[in-house]
């Protein structure tokens, strides 16, 4: 059906007609896969490559339509060199599609980038853009994947085992029980949470290193040299695993994590749509995943934390940039405060369903829902101080709870008044998003990608 699209569409509509029926037949599967078949529980099935079919299919469409339909001048430079000027032919759509290379567990790829590698122009291309003879080479060398599958593959060893002792030893059910719920304490369940979310990466890791050293292996790849002249087989990695584990600040993390959908996301919404792009973006992260509300959950958060990890950022890291030691500071609670968001946040991803969702933000006090007040200090100062405060149980409340709970309302009902704003507003006392155009909405390709899921 969407070859068929390619083929008779106009090129003005291709990418449209092409996005809404790959996704419309996606989310179809999503649903009667979940809610016929296994709801509450995250099986393999063919659901995992119609997610990587139903990339490329939308990547090839705005990719023609790129070509096609559009000015050359109307194109960042990242559009114009991907563009794609020729609809291929059935043979090479079917290819793209459904290579062995692929099919499982991916990664996406560029039409032009797999097409260059059949035709065994791959590498060629990439070793052009060096100037050998300044390296001293009379002539393109010939570079071996071996080294760096062998690194993956160990990667991949590493990433089983971890998944078979430490992912079995905490479950994720762990943050439901009635020990977790009831009985510890805050900082406990914070740290338990970060815990139980770390044990949940193996699988990721084990899965996109795996694909990866697989398209290697067969010689597709390779991006080039590094400024210390090794040669690079990370053109289709899906993952930084040191980034990951280190990263000081929610673009820093999500830039490393599933790279090659974020990179989607950005080329198919996040760069086209005219408004609300980080938010679009969310929703349609959310629309491919699939349909169990905790994918929705995690989004709806991660829109919020985004804005506030960008917000904190542009305020505040300039004042710790003097000395190497407020530098040092500063990335060691930027690590700790980015590690735990995120767990916060990715937390209804693997917990699937409403129930154990609510329970689990209940525990927290819902203090997620807070971090669009960050935009203030004072707000994000009683807002820390109010999710992290040890509430003695003494006076009107009883409970180290209550009071927590008593002083977030609090915050709510004595800052939104004074600050003039509601927590969906854009910005305190700035009100000139109503009258002016941000550069971000007049230059769609220009926007910055800190706010990609």
């Amino acid at each position: 059906m969407c070859y068929g699209i390619m083929v008779t569409a106009s090129v003005s509509s291709i990418h449209r007609y092409s996005f809404f029926v790959a996704m419309g037949y996606l989310t179809i599967c999503h649903i009667s896969r979940i809610y016929i078949f296994h709801y509450g529980i995250l099986t393999t099935d063919f659901s995992g490559p119609l997610m990587i079919v139903t990339q490329k299919i939308t990547t090839l469409a705005f990719q023609v339509h790129d070509g096609l339909g559009r000015r050359a001048e109307d194109l960042s430079a990242e559009q114009h060199r991907l563009a794609v000027k020729v609809k291929p032919s059935f043979l090479q759509y079917l290819s793209y599609l459904l290579n062995f290379m692929s099919v499982i567990a991916g990664p996406c790829n560029n039409f032009k980038d797999y097409i260059a590698f059949i035709e065994g122009r791959h590498t060629h291309m990439k070793l052009l853009e060096v100037n050998w003879k300044q390296r001293g080479f009379q002539s393109l060398p010939e570079p071996s994947p071996t080294g760096a599958v062998i690194r993956k593959l160990y990667m991949t060893l590493v990433s089983l085992l971890l998944f078979l002792t430490l992912t079995k030893a905490f479950p994720v059910t762990c943050l439901v029980d009635d020990w977790f719920v009831h009985k510890a304490n805050f900082l406990t369940r914070l740290c338990y949470l970060y815990i139980v979310m770390q044990a949940s990466k193996p699988k990721y890791y084990f899965a996109w290193t795996l694909a990866d050293a697989v398209n290697n292996a067969a010689g597709f790849g390779f991006s080039g040299v590094d400024k210390n002249g090794n040669f690079c087989w990370d053109l289709l990695s899906n993952l930084n695993i040191w980034k990951i584990e280190t990263a000081t600040s929610f673009k820093m993390y999500l830039e490393n994590w599933n790279i090659q959908t974020a990179t989607w996301l950005k080329r198919v919404c996040y760069e086209r749509v005219p408004w609300y792009p980080t938010v679009l973006t969310f929703v349609l992260s959310a629309l491919w995943h699939g349909v169990y509300p905790g994918y929705y959950f995690t989004f709806l958060t991660g829109t919020l934390v985004t804005v506030a990890a960008r917000t904190m950022r542009n305020n505040y890291r300039h004042y710790f940039l003097s000395s190497k030691a407020l530098k040092v500071a500063y990335d060691v609670v930027t690590w700790a405060v980015t590690q735990l968001a995120v767990s916060y946040t990715v937390a209804p991803f693997v917990m699937l369903a409403v129930e154990p969702t609510i329970s689990l933000y209940k525990t927290f006090e819902w203090c997620g829902g807070m971090c669009r007040m960050c935009q203030r200090p004072c707000s994000l100062g009683c807002w820390v101080f109010a999710s992290l405060a040890p509430f003695p149980a003494t006076g009107a409340h009883t409970s180290a709870p209550e009071g927590r709970r008593w002083l977030l309302t609090e915050l709510i009902f004595q800052n939104i008044p004074r600050y003039g704003c509601s927590l969906g507003s854009p910005r305190p006392f700035d009100h000139s998003d109503d009258t002016q155009k941000t550069t971000e909405e007049k230059e769609p390709a220009q926007k910055n990608q800190e706010d990609l899921p």
